[in-house]
C-alpha cells in the first residue's frame, strides 16, 4: 500500500490522504481518507476511505482500515463502522443545508 507520493505509508492516516489499494487483477485504485472514527468502548480508531470511479454511472466504493492503513479483516465490524460514518456524514450534510 502506498501514499499519494508513492512512498510506503508510515504513521497514522490523516483526512484527505490518498492510499493506493492493489486490486486482485494487479491494478491500483486511489482511496481517499474521508473519515476517522474512534470506538468509544475500546479507544480503537478506524479510517473510512472512498474511491470515486471516473465513470459517473458507477457508485463510490468504501473501505475501512485501521489508522495504519491495514484493511479490517472483520467484515461485520467494518460494516458497522461504515454505517456509523454514513449516518454521521448525512447528519452533518443536513446541518450544513439548514
Amino acid at each position: 500500500m502506498t501514499t499519494n507520493n508513492g512512498e510506503t505509508k508510515s504513521g497514522p492516516l490523516e483526512l484527505s490522504e490518498i492510499l493506493y489499494i492493489e486490486t486482485k487483477d494487479g491494478g491500483e485504485l486511489p482511496f481517499e481518507v474521508v473519515g476517522i472514527l474512534e470506538d468509544p468502548d475500546d479507544g480503537s480508531s478506524y479510517a473510512v476511505l472512498m474511491h470515486e470511479p471516473q465513470d459517473e454511472e458507477a457508485e463510490s466504493e468504501f473501505i475501512v482500515t485501521d489508522l495504519e492503513g491495514n484493511l479490517l479483516e472483520d467484515d461485520q465490524l467494518a460494516q458497522e463502522i461504515l454505517d456509523e460514518f454514513l449516518v454521521f456524514a448525512e447528519e452533518a450534510g443536513d446541518e450544513g443545508e439548514a
